[in-house]
């Protein structure tokens, strides 16, 4: 029996590969603008988080779309409008929880398809969504400073689980975090080192011809934040103090 249900993953796991390829395809050709879903969760389960989530709308989210037009403009991008962003009601359950560092292969793909099949269950529609990123927002209330889980976001089936805060204040950096996982959702990596979180010269600095080199002005989006030396950096202010890196320009298809 063992082999049998090896086999039915198997299977599974190869007609999965075969839609992701064509997803792919769709959204790193930019023949047309990418679809992108915002879906809320309530996190906590806190009434203020529930409050907080009933505020918003899509001009919570603009910056994002005028963040990604701007930067495509710097790659020539023949698209005028490279992205539209949608919200949709939240969701009332929570995305399966990821493994831990020590899970083997067929442990994360487990993990991977069963989320797949949630974000599926808690789409807008029933049909399989081509070309379209979905972002799962979850948010928390948690007090300034509290780190929350990590987010992420999977290139295959183009899914996002952000981890937010439920506070106005926070609405900038919510959007920097929620874009960064958009682009790893499009194929980006991450260009800071896991070690110690500093961006990673030259491919995580915004400009690193700058001179002199520190502090730069700005942050490139994958690194996640602004280096102020060669050892300290800071999480930029909003999505105005972020740049596209060519290298992560690169991996999303602004070729």
């Amino acid at each position: 029996m063992k082999f049998y249900r090896v086999g039915l993953l198997l299977l599974v796991l190869l007609g999965a590969a075969v839609i992701t390829v064509w997803d792919r395809y769709l959204l790193s050709s930019w023949q047309a603008p990418v679809k992108v879903e915002i879906y809320p969760v309530n996190g906590d389960g806190s009434p203020e988080t529930e409050a907080y989530i009933a505020t918003l709308n899509t001009v919570k989210f603009a910056d994002i779309v005028s963040f990604m037009d701007a930067q495509s403009q710097r790659y020539w991008v023949k698209l005028k409008q490279p992205l539209t962003l949608q919200l949709f009601p939240s969701v009332k359950s929570l995305p399966p929880v990821p493994p831990g560092g020590a899970a083997n292969p067929l442990q994360v793909a487990w993990w991977s398809l069963n989320l797949r099949y949630w974000a599926y269950r808690h789409q807008a529609g029933l049909l399989p969504k081509f070309g379209t990123v979905r972002l799962f927002v979850v948010y928390h209330t948690a007090p300034d400073g509290q780190a929350l889980q990590h987010s992420l976001g999977l290139r295959k089936g183009a899914i996002g689980i952000v981890h937010a805060f439920a506070k106005v204040s926070q609405d900038s950096q919510n959007n920097i975090v929620i874009t960064h996982e958009m682009l790893h959702a499009l194929g980006a990596s991450d260009e800071y080192d896991l070690a110690n979180n500093q961006p990673i010269y030259p491919q995580g600095y915004a400009d690193s011809q700058q001179v002199p080199l520190y502090p730069q002005y700005d942050a490139e989006i994958m690194a996640g934040r602004r280096p102020l030396s060669a050892s300290q950096a800071s999480m930029p202010s909003s999505l105005a103090r972020c740049v596209i890196g060519a290298k992560t320009a690169f991996e999303i298809g602004w070729r």
